[in-house]
């Protein structure tokens, strides 16, 4: 039977960042967030992981990140490419980004035969999540339909550097998903959160203690197949309207999923907070928080000696 496999999303460039941040130390002895994450998953659990990254960052990621945790953990590399498209859909002219973050899980699809835990390469998420999502997926493990989600409140989420995009979710009495939606221009404020639907010309305020994703996900392979139609419509409809900036992306394809009565998920709430790198300005606080959690014991001095 095949154990939870871990997924990591690291092929972005961080344009907001201004870098390649995935491979950005935030620690004196060299490591990433994502060393801290590995750690974590192994920690909790898994045996596996899955770098999706470009090609064309092979050999660079290989030698800061996926060299030293071979050492530990079984590894793969999966990459997306945005000329990765059907034969009947043309590129549109001048067209750089990437087609999204469902786009990049279905690289997956021939090396990922079970359960699978996906993150982003340049969050931090704490240790818990990674031992509820490993006990989930291990308890649900021929229970194709059945998801999960890590959920985050929205206040520990956000950033005094600008404004992020979150999922934003609401959840039932019963802890699934009902609901989840891509809600840009979420900004921190001196009263709590706000958001924005036009471009930051107005803003709303939105409770801190809001549910949101940040793409702490428990899957099955049975998702492929969906994700697959998916990328069939989005291809064939969705491109059109925004042939530059269109993605697909998770949350929004686990919506339809949900309302579809395809899928449920469970709604699994961690009390850890979240840090990232979504811009540059961000770097000091990672590396501040990294520090204490090391200080406390939380970490070793060296994650992969």
């Amino acid at each position: 039977m095949d154990k939870p496999v871990l997924v990591i999303l690291a092929a972005g460039m961080g344009s907001r960042y201004g870098g390649l941040k995935q491979m950005d130390p935030v620690d004196e002895q060299g490591h990433k967030i994502i060393d801290f994450s590995i750690y974590d998953a192994k920690a909790a659990g898994f045996e596996k992981v899955v770098f999706i990254i470009k090609k064309e960052m092979e050999a660079d990621f290989r030698e800061c990140v996926g060299d030293a945790i071979s050492r530990h953990m079984e590894v793969e590399y999966v990459f997306q490419d945005i000329n990765d498209v059907p034969d009947y859909f043309t590129i549109p002219e001048g067209r750089v980004k990437p087609w999204g973050t469902t786009h990049a899980i279905m690289r997956c699809k021939d090396v990922v035969k079970g359960p699978f835990m996906v993150i982003n390469a340049d969050d931090y998420y704490g240790k818990h999540g990674y031992k509820v999502m490993y006990q989930f997926l291990t308890d649900t493990i021929e229970e194709d339909d059945k998801y999960a989600m890590v959920a985050y409140e929205l206040g520990k989420t956000l950033t005094e550097k600008g404004s992020v995009t979150r999922g934003v979710c609401n959840v039932d009495d019963n802890s699934k998903l009902s609901h989840i939606v891509e809600q840009k221009n979420l900004i921190k404020t001196e009263t709590g959160a706000a958001f924005s639907e036009d471009e930051g010309v107005s803003f709303s305020p939105i409770d801190v203690e809001t549910p949101v994703s940040m793409n702490m996900w428990g899957f099955k392979p049975g998702l492929f197949g969906e994700f697959d139609i998916a990328m069939e419509k989005f291809f064939k409809e969705k491109v059109a309207q925004n042939p530059m900036k269109a993605e697909c992306l998770i949350p929004t394809e686990v919506d339809v999923l949900i309302k579809a009565g395809k899928a449920t998920v469970e709604v699994l709430k961690s009390s850890d907070r979240w840090f990232g790198v979504t811009y540059k300005e961000d770097k000091p606080f990672v590396v501040e928080n990294i520090k204490k959690l090391k200080d406390a014991g939380e970490y070793p001095e060296y994650l992969w000696k």
